[in-house]
């Protein structure tokens, strides 16, 4: 609750503090000032301070850059740019906040419901997420378990570089009143000039002079058709990826249909991701792994017993667990290594 209430109240101070002061227009035109330079203050950077410097009294009690740099931990990012920019509003907030809960204490606030519910609450979710990033940070993974995972999985590594000539279609194509515009195609059209163009590839038709008179794609016939390197990883169609790597280097492949037109392809090289260029995913997919293992046998102990019949009754199947409020989500699972 504390959280929440500090969150509120240094958004509230800060964006008065940023807010412009109104002003009545002048009756008269104000002279235009000479330019000057503009002369900006040095920047303020709370964190560079060393923790035992002094920066103000606050009812008596000394403030230290240590006391104002935990605060600013605990904050979310934006806010604690707003309070760097404005760092004398932010030690106003300050105050303010700790005047209410020393109130809040003398009233023994934090002892009656709903706030102690509220302040408990809220301190196992913190202590949850403390624990939950703490049990991350500390997963090591080995540099021979990455190059074991990399070696064993090659072929999810895979990527191949390849050419395309693309041919669009519309599901209601346009009326056309001049003859020498370039037509619209119907689904049909276009599956049936991809087919026709294939079998002249095929016959022995030079692919880039293909492209170059017939594909769609302004941006690959630019390029003589190339399409770039898809890899096994891409976030692309699957149909595309299923007909990519079925071909060999200046292999085509069978129209591929998509939304709006059909692809044929053309591969022109083929291997495998280097190393370094993965190394990186596969130690986040290997820790996050490793992470979500422990998660899961964590909960494997919890022990519960219903003492209230009742409650079996109302409930309903037990679906998966619950996230700790702020945990991080699953991640993909890693490729399991093969033997």
């Amino acid at each position: 609750m504390k959280s929440s209430l500090l969150a509120s109240l240094l958004v509230t101070g800060l964006a008065l503090a940023q807010a412009p002061a109104t002003q009545a227009p002048p009756s008269t035109p104000p002279a235009v000032p000479l330019p000057v330079s503009p002369i900006k203050p040095p920047a303020f950077n709370l964190q560079s301070l060393p923790p035992e410097t002094l920066l103000a009294t606050v009812d008596g009690r000394k403030v230290t850059a240590a006391d104002l740099q935990g605060l600013l931990r605990g904050m979310p990012p934006q806010m604690q740019r707003q309070a760097m920019m404005n760092p004398m509003p932010f030690l106003h907030q300050y105050g303010l906040l700790r005047r209410l809960t020393a109130l809040a204490e003398e009233e023994k606030l934090d002892q009656k419901s709903p706030y102690k519910e509220q302040i408990e609450y809220n301190r196992m979710v913190t202590l949850a997420q403390a624990e939950l990033a703490d049990r991350q940070n500390h997963i090591q993974i080995t540099p021979e378990e990455i190059q074991q995972t990399y070696d064993a999985n090659q072929d999810r590594y895979a990527q191949a570089k390849v050419k395309a000539i693309y041919i669009p279609f519309s599901a209601n194509p346009p009326k056309q009143d001049d003859p020498n515009a370039k037509k619209v195609l119907t689904e049909a059209e276009a599956k049936e000039k991809a087919a026709k163009l294939l079998a002249e590839l095929r016959a022995g038709a030079d692919f880039v002079q293909m492209v170059k008179e017939h594909s769609g794609d302004k941006n690959s016939a630019a390029k003589d058709g190339d399409f770039g390197v898809i890899r096994k990883s891409d976030r692309l169609a699957e149909p595309i990826k299923t007909a990519v790597f079925a071909l060999k280097p200046g292999e085509l492949s069978e129209p591929v249909r998509q939304p709006n037109g059909y692809y044929l392809f053309r591969v022109e090289e083929t291997g495998v991701q280097p190393f370094d260029e993965v190394k990186q995913q596969i130690t986040g997919e290997l820790r996050q792994a490793r992470f979500d293992q422990w998660l899961k046998e964590t909960q494997k102990t919890i022990e519960i017993r219903i003492e209230h019949q009742d409650l079996l009754r109302q409930s309903m199947p037990a679906p998966p667990a619950a996230p700790v409020p702020g945990a991080a989500p699953p991640a993909p699972q890693p490729p399991p290594v093969k033997k």
